[in-house]
């Protein structure tokens, strides 16, 4: 397999990672065990920032090389894999914006609050990306005359 289609696998992934991550800091903030204290100065603002560094960030920057290599070309099966991590990321932070209700109030910040809309509103051009790409025709060569 070509290069791209490493990346895009890897794009994927991390798409999944991702969503992964951002699920489980969800759920940890509904179900905080009770302590003396100790948890109720957690902040997941913290998480959620290093989680976008090394999930989102990284799949957004492969998903992009990947499109850039093959734009010349067009391919269906990496834009249908940018698409899929698209839907990975549009469903996950669905998942992650419906337990938004579930949380304390008092662990609601902005970025716990605001960080699944953004995310919601990023897969769909990274959707876009792999439905152009899918839909890109090989270019023919140019015949040599001379």
């Amino acid at each position: 397999m070509a290069t791209e289609t490493w990346l895009t696998i890897l794009s994927v992934c991390l798409f999944a990672m991702f969503v992964g991550e951002m699920i489980s800091v969800y759920n940890f903030l509904i179900n905080i065990p009770e302590d003396d204290g100790f948890l109720r100065a957690f902040s997941a603002d913290a998480k959620i920032l290093q989680f976008i560094s090394i999930g989102i960030a990284p799949a957004g920057i492969l998903a992009g090389i990947a499109f850039i290599m093959s734009k010349h070309y067009g391919s269906k099966r990496i834009g249908g894999m940018i698409i899929v991590g698209g839907i990975i990321l549009l469903v996950g932070m669905y998942v992650c914006y419906s337990m938004l209700d579930k949380i304390d109030d008092y662990y609601i910040t902005d970025s716990v609050k605001y960080s699944p809309i953004l995310f919601m509103v990023l897969s769909v051009p990274v959707m876009g990306v792999g439905a152009y790409l899918m839909k890109l025709k090989k270019r023919r060569p140019k015949k040599q005359y001379f």
